[in-house]
């Protein structure tokens, strides 16, 4: 009686894969944190596509997110126009863009995450953002983001799948060297990324 051949080892579902990242960032250290925000600035600081961008749009992080701070501080200091997402209150589901200022008072929005306050005004339309550099659970080396699970950033960004010709603005992801995975299942409804920056280094497309 011959050995039956191994059963092919099944392939983590997204929601268990985004409870083992997730699980990964949140066990870095402090320390290991600051050096890799630091090490993120030095990948990003004097790039092109960061050194031309006018309209930045930042995250602040959350749950053991590479924290892009000292970049948002780096724009303001140059003078560039830096940008946060903030949640509607109706519908729950809509995410805008909205300009925010050195030193600008925030307030936590309904995860907990700081926001500025709604005001339309200084709201930008995604489309004419230069640069967006996203938060992320997951990424691979061939543009897949694995999100929170909110949907978010898929729905803002929707409007790519029917531009056939300019695809603006660049969108990088951003991460911890440790969230990187072999290759991701894409849905329908995912947008790619142009590439993703860690501490260490850049994937692009």
């Amino acid at each position: 009686m011959t050995a039956s051949a191994p059963l092919p080892r099944q392939q983590p579902s997204r929601q268990q894969l985004r409870r083992q990242l997730r699980a990964a960032r949140r066990a870095l250290t402090p320390a290991q944190q600051r050096q890799a925000a630091q090490g993120l600035y030095r990948q990003l600081a004097q790039h092109p596509l960061f050194r031309r961008a006018r309209h930045i749009a930042l995250y602040l992080p959350n749950d053991g997110e590479i924290d892009p701070r000292p970049l948002l501080r780096e724009a303001q200091r140059r003078g560039k126009r830096t940008y946060l997402p903030v949640l509607s209150d109706w519908p729950r589901t809509k995410m805008v863009f909205q300009r925010v200022r050195r030193g600008e008072k925030l307030r936590p929005n309904r995860f907990g995450i700081p926001e500025p306050r709604i005001q339309r005004a200084r709201q930008r339309t995604i489309w004419a953002l230069d640069l967006i550099l996203l938060p992320l659970v997951g990424f691979d080396d061939e543009g897949g983001r694995l999100g929170m699970g909110g949907g978010f950033y898929d729905r803002s960004l929707a409007y790519r799948a029917r531009r056939t010709a300019w695809h603006a603005p660049v969108l990088l992801g951003l991460a911890h060297e440790c969230q990187k995975v072999g290759r991701l299942a894409q849905a329908s409804w995912d947008v790619p990324l142009q590439g993703t920056v860690t501490d260490r280094g850049w994937y692009l497309t």
